[in-house]
């Protein structure tokens, strides 16, 4: 149950980790729990492809407000972010989710907003996909986490498995990103909070697996995509 999750919850990770996708995903589940108002922020202003502004118009016909960077500019130290990032973070009557770019600039511009992100009501998720290069290990992933909170002056309060190889994703890759994660959450205190892959493999996942499981279905791709 995601309207479980604290009200403001950002996600992040790696680049190829697939965070994109599970925003879309969460948030898209979230709508379906809750009957309060719901908005998406895109602010990956690092990654320029498969980004989840790319689904505006899909997002308003859900009834979730999405909300996005006030320019396209990957490349700059620190963009310009749209003011209408804070509103949902001051009004308490929306369910919040934030997709953050998932390395230190990215997760720079998120520290702008820290006066507005009150410790009690936010939930900052890393996504692991050990299959992808600086993530392949626990190791790996505990320094990827301290550059993104040293950068953003937040703390990552769960883990996403999203271990994956796009549509070629096997259940044997989801347990090899399980295996990575529980072993940073015992050596970080850092609960796995969801087990995120495709819905064909979610339903052959075994029983007892540390998290909920988050089926995903690929919005964020074009059919003819691998």
């Amino acid at each position: 149950m995601v309207n479980k999750d604290k009200r403001i919850r950002i996600i992040t990770g790696h680049y190829g980790s697939g965070k994109s996708e599970v925003a879309v995903n969460y948030v898209v589940q979230l709508r379906k729990e809750t009957e309060d108002k719901v908005a998406l922020a895109d602010l990956d202003v690092v990654n320029v492809y498969f980004r989840s502004r790319e689904r505006k118009e899909e997002m308003k016909a859900m009834g979730i407000h999405p909300i996005d960077s006030s320019v396209d500019a990957p490349s700059l130290d620190l963009p310009a972010v749209s003011a209408e990032v804070t509103t949902p973070m001051n009004d308490k009557s929306y369910q919040y989710v934030i997709d953050l770019g998932g390395d230190k600039v990215g997760a720079r511009v998120i520290a702008r907003f820290r006066g507005s992100i009150p410790d009690d009501e936010y939930d900052l998720f890393f996504v692991v996909n050990a299959n992808r290069e600086r993530t392949q290990t626990a190791e790996e992933v505990m320094e990827y986490i301290d550059e993104i909170e040293a950068a953003s002056q937040l703390k990552v309060t769960g883990l996403i498995n999203n271990t994956h190889m796009l549509k070629a994703t096997t259940v044997e890759d989801v347990l090899k990103g399980q295996e990575v994660s529980r072993e940073v959450s015992k050596a970080r205190n850092i609960p796995i909070k969801y087990v995120a892959c495709l819905r064909e493999v979610a339903n052959q996942l075994p029983e007892g697996l540390e998290g909920e499981i988050l089926p995903i279905d690929l919005y964020m791709r074009d059919d003819w995509m691998m």
